[in-house]
């Protein structure tokens, strides 16, 4: 992302957009209790391995009841694919209508792990095979550790959705290139070999959680959102006072992530991909972003996953995207009746065409406009802004210490290439890979203080008193309305699962990217 503050000392940024006093005070107990723990328990900086998966289930901080049905279920095929669908990175999987020339899964293969009377073909046809591809992480420069670099695989996984609506993996290929050393790995394979097949998925799918869906896609893009309408709408401005509560604190949570968690030396420079990869990938991740893929609607049908059973993540983005659509469609209907006043408006053209020069660089293919001619483009890109700003990043946020504290199932690092040959793994071996106990219990803590709702949370639909028009006032109540119902059906419906979708229901869904 080109467009970022520039910022060395957090004290520059604004009072008014600082920390509240009792988010900074939380904030630094969290941090220190983490750390004291580690210290205590004697792993802060030990290089040792773990001897067995017990001894990861430590408690030295509060967990919540998911990370610990998530210890329980790990190793479950079901469980897996389920991640894909409702997990913190919704934003991998898509219908597979034909399979990449790379990746050549044959019927023989696959046709086990198949309804009786169906092959792979039939059933990409139904539209019941998906794939996940980590393509983006190809050839990327990782870590150095004891003079080696560390492994980072740039897996294909397969997805079949079986009779019973359950998604299930059912094809996983470590690489981009097939050969003979890069076997396609299956469900009947050994249990070793099955599991490390399905770590490495894990471990890409987590940097690619961390890196791209939530830092890039939503702390970086908030960002440039927020300092476009700093620098060009003025206060009294209508999309300002819109705006603004969306706005804040991410400057400020984003210029302490800079300091503490990105960068050389910094906590995530102990993962695969370093400092040194992790710029790479960030410039992979502006190339490939589009303005559809940051509107639900757009992205879910691109991917195929209009129809797909028990993708709680779609059906609740969907409802929230179309009642802050309903919103903004009130608000910005109110102040911009005809076309033309927003084609006049200088300062809102303004602030969309330095969006698009300064944080997409100015790329036509991506889809973003760099100007309004109509009340209805308008709408929908602030529908955008707001969406990215609350809903996509609690969907990312949320979640982590549910999916990424329990070590297996989300590593940051792995220390052994994969597998070259099937049949030779033991579970030694799967420990062995994992991260040993300083870099694995990293991941458990940095889950813990960035995952977990703090005292001054603002939850979506608060805004301040900016308007003080009556007409607006009502809108906003509508609006606050319409989430305390979807709150309430999300609810209901969470009573019925085993594991509850908990991400998009309002109330727990922040104003604005605030950590």
């Amino acid at each position: 992302m080109a467009y970022v503050l520039s910022i060395k000392n957090i004290k520059w940024i604004p009072a008014e957009d600082r920390f509240s006093f009792s988010k900074a005070a939380q904030f630094a107990y969290r941090q220190n209790y983490a750390k004291e723990e580690l210290l205590e328990k004697g792993i802060r900086y030990s290089t040792e391995r773990w001897e067995s998966f017990k001894d990861m289930t430590v408690s030295w901080f509060t967990r919540s009841p998911l990370s610990e049905t998530v210890s329980r279920l790990w190793r479950n095929d079901d469980f897996f694919a389920y991640q894909f669908l409702n997990g913190v990175n919704v934003y991998m999987i898509r219908r597979c209508s034909k399979l990449p020339s790379n990746f050549p899964v044959t019927e023989d293969m696959v046709s086990p792990f198949l309804d009786n009377g169906t092959t792979l073909t039939k059933e990409m046809e139904r539209g019941n095979i998906f794939i996940v591809d980590y393509k983006i992480m190809e050839g990327l420069p990782t870590a150095t550790m004891d003079g080696k670099r560390v492994p980072l695989t740039a897996a294909l996984c397969l997805l079949y959705m079986t009779a019973k609506k359950k998604l299930m993996p059912i094809a996983i290929q470590l690489g981009q290139t097939p050969s003979e050393d890069n076997p396609i790995f299956l469900p009947s394979d050994s249990e070793v070999d099955w599991l490390l097949a399905r770590l490495y998925v894990r471990h890409a799918d987590t940097l690619s959680s961390q890196l791209v869906s939530h830092l890039h896609n939503t702390h970086l893009i908030a960002e440039v959102f927020t300092v476009a309408t700093l620098r060009n709408l003025p206060m009294i401005h209508p999309l300002y006072k819109l705006l603004i509560p969306h706005h804040r604190s991410t400057l400020y949570a984003n210029t302490i992530a800079r300091a503490i968690l990105y960068g050389p030396g910094r906590a995530l420079d102990n993962t695969s991909l370093s400092a040194e990869g992790q710029v790479p990938l960030m410039r992979r991740a502006l190339a490939q972003l589009t303005y559809d893929s940051l509107c639900p609607h757009k992205d879910l049908e691109a991917r195929g996953l209009e129809a797909v059973p028990n993708f709680y993540y779609r059906d609740d983005a969907l409802r929230l995207w179309n009642i802050i659509h309903s919103f903004v469609t009130a608000v910005v209907s109110y102040y911009y009746p005809l076309d033309s006043e927003v084609v006049a408006d200088s300062e809102l053209q303004e602030w969309v065409e330095e969006i698009f020069n300064y944080g997409f660089l100015g790329n036509v293919s991506s889809g973003f406009p760099s100007s309004f001619q109509t009340v209805e483009e308008l709408i929908k890109y602030v529908t955008m802004v707001i969406f990215t700003s609350s809903a996509r990043h609690a969907s990312v946020n949320m979640g982590q210490m549910d999916y990424l504290a329990w070590i297996p199932n989300a590593p940051l690092l792995l220390h052994r290439a994969p597998p070259s040959v099937k049949g030779n793994a033991t579970m030694d071996d799967l420990l062995l890979t994992l991260p040993n106990k300083s870099i694995g219990t990293l991941s458990m803590s940095l889950a813990w203080f960035l995952g977990k709702k703090y005292d001054d949370f603002v939850p979506l639909g608060q805004y301040p008193q900016h308007f003080s028009e009556p007409a607006t006032l009502r809108m906003i109540e509508d609006f606050q309305a319409e989430l305390s119902t979807l709150s309430e059906a999300i609810v209901n419906r969470n009573k019925e699962l085993e594991l509850p979708y908990l991400y998009l229901n309002p109330k727990e869904v922040e104003n604005s990217v605030t950590i």
